[in-house]
């Protein structure tokens, strides 16, 4: 039998369990950055490095791409502007 899990967002990023988590790269703050897993229906989390235990934020593939494209574009140099 097997247990039903639910995965939501803002959900502790330690119930998704600690293997599978990647940060290919790596800021400059030392090993600040943010952590990607896939998880079994295709979704994508992602959690803080400095805080795994902290939420887990939720998107689908889609909701990725999109986001990936607008950084690529320069939508979100806004957001490393001191």
């Amino acid at each position: 039998m097997t247990a039903h899990f639910s995965v939501y967002n803002g959900m502790p990023a330690s119930d998704l369990g600690e293997h599978g988590w990647e940060c290919p790269w790596s800021g400059p703050n030392g090993g600040q950055c943010v952590e990607t897993k896939r998880l079994a229906d295709g979704r994508v989390a992602l959690r803080q490095s400095t805080d795994p235990a902290g939420p887990a934020l939720i998107y689908t593939v889609d909701e990725i791409k999109a986001f990936v494209v607008g950084v690529k574009k320069g939508l979100a140099d806004h957001l490393t502007v001191a």
